[in-house]
């Protein structure tokens, strides 16, 4: 009886009338920097259906995943949380901010000094981090507002920190929700 269809043989001509097979296996290959290289797999000549299939290159693979990493964000009230369960607080501030006041058992290491009317990311803060805490350590990260730990969780990161997060506000958005500080 040939009352059902074969849908895939459907969809597949179909679809090449539209547009023709994937036929980028070989050029879109060479494109990509050897580290973040994606092969085109098509799952049959009829069916334009395709998956990604990594092609690992050692550790320069490893490395380029988490650069490639987005940290995540948690809101004030999260973070507190976080906090109370054992993550550690790192407060990405200059010391003035930090002085005025700051969550407790918060630990200062500036990701950015000011300097005149602006400011000037610090040299040393990966190796300062790193005499803190340890590469597997759940981190917390604030700021003042909430961009300077976006950058300082994202540097984080790229340099093998896997715990890390991002708190979205910073102080001040801490301090707007009557959260405990110390002075």
């Amino acid at each position: 009886m040939e009352s059902t269809l074969n849908t895939t043989a459907r969809i597949g001509s179909w679809s090449s009338v539209i547009s023709p097979p994937l036929q980028v296996r070989q050029s879109f290959k060479w494109k990509l920097p050897k580290a973040t290289r994606r092969v085109v797999s098509v799952a049959g000549r009829q069916n334009s259906n395709f998956r990604w299939r990594k092609v690992t290159a050692g550790r320069a693979n490893v490395a380029a995943e988490a650069a490639a990493r987005v940290p995540t964000s948690v809101p004030v009230r999260v973070a507190r949380e976080l906090a109370q369960a054992g993550y550690k607080y790192l407060d990405v501030r200059t010391p003035d901010e930090f002085s005025i006041g700051h969550p407790s058992r918060a630990i200062n290491v500036p990701y950015m000094y000011r300097v005149g009317s602006g400011m000037v990311k610090n040299p040393s803060f990966l190796r300062q981090v790193s005499s803190h805490f340890r590469k597997h350590d759940d981190i917390i990260i604030g700021c003042e507002s909430g961009e300077r730990s976006l950058m300082a969780s994202t540097e984080l990161l790229t340099a093998g920190f896997t715990g890390v997060t991002d708190i979205a506000g910073g102080y001040i958005a801490w301090a707007e929700n009557e959260l405990p500080v110390e002075e």
